[in-house]
């Protein structure tokens, strides 16, 4: 990319397609280039976070990945999908980034995400439930997300493309440069990984569940005992 256009003769609108944008884009049009960035941020930010697992570290990732992006469009050509084209260089970005700071060479397979289910319709019922609700899934989501952290290498981000990102496998497989065999068979083993990791969590978490200890025992103790000591003797 050798300038950015001045002034584009007319803007680039958000009901432009891929193809239309980044050809703007490749004229130079930082406009154009900017709403290629807001369509896709969020998937290449999953992408990105899947093989680094750091919010920050996901996010610079990302700036450099655009800015390679951005140098290269003259390149893209419309017969591929441009999120395809810009998660290969995001997950090269995340990988040489990853490379760097552990001095050890990753494989490209990677992988993150499932999804959480909406609430019951009898939950929606009691308007008093929604913040216990809303925090009960935020726990939930962390819960998800650190099993998901905890993937190996080789499945992380084929569950992140296919569950979260909602990608078919021949997108998944193109973006990664893996067979679709193999994304099927690693996001199959993920996803089981991962209902085995939570189902052992939550068994876990079932025997906290309603624990008595601590302040409210003390406090029930000793309500007790004073209402016994103020009672007459038989």
């Amino acid at each position: 990319m050798s300038h950015i256009a001045p002034t584009p003769s007319h803007p680039p609108s958000p009901q432009d397609s891929d193809a239309a944008l980044a050809a703007r884009a490749a004229g130079g049009d930082a406009q154009a280039f900017a709403l290629i960035m807001r369509r896709h941020n969020q998937f290449l930010f999953r992408t990105a976070r899947s093989i680094l697992r750091n919010d920050d570290e996901a996010e610079e990732a990302l700036q450099e990945a655009y800015l390679r992006a951005w140098r290269a469009i003259g390149s893209f050509r419309d017969e591929a999908r441009l999120s395809t084209w810009l998660a290969r260089i995001a997950i090269n970005e995340a990988l040489a980034r990853l490379r760097r700071h552990s001095a050890q060479v990753i494989p490209l397979d990677t992988a993150i995400e499932a999804a959480a289910d909406s609430g019951e319709p009898w939950e929606e019922a009691d308007p008093d439930l929604q913040p216990e609700r809303s925090a009960m899934r935020q726990e939930i989501r962390h819960l998800i997300e650190r099993r998901i952290d905890r993937l190996p290498e080789a499945y992380r981000t084929v569950f992140v493309l296919r569950a979260v990102e909602e990608m078919s496998v021949a997108e998944t497989a193109e973006a990664l440069q893996l067979n679709e065999a193999t994304v099927r068979t690693r996001f199959m083993r993920a996803r089981g990984m991962l209902r085995e990791h939570l189902s052992r969590d939550i068994d876990l978490a079932l025997g906290d569940a309603f624990s008595f200890a601590g302040a409210r025992c003390d406090r029930i103790v000793t309500g007790v005992l004073a209402r016994i000591s103020s009672q007459p003797a038989n």
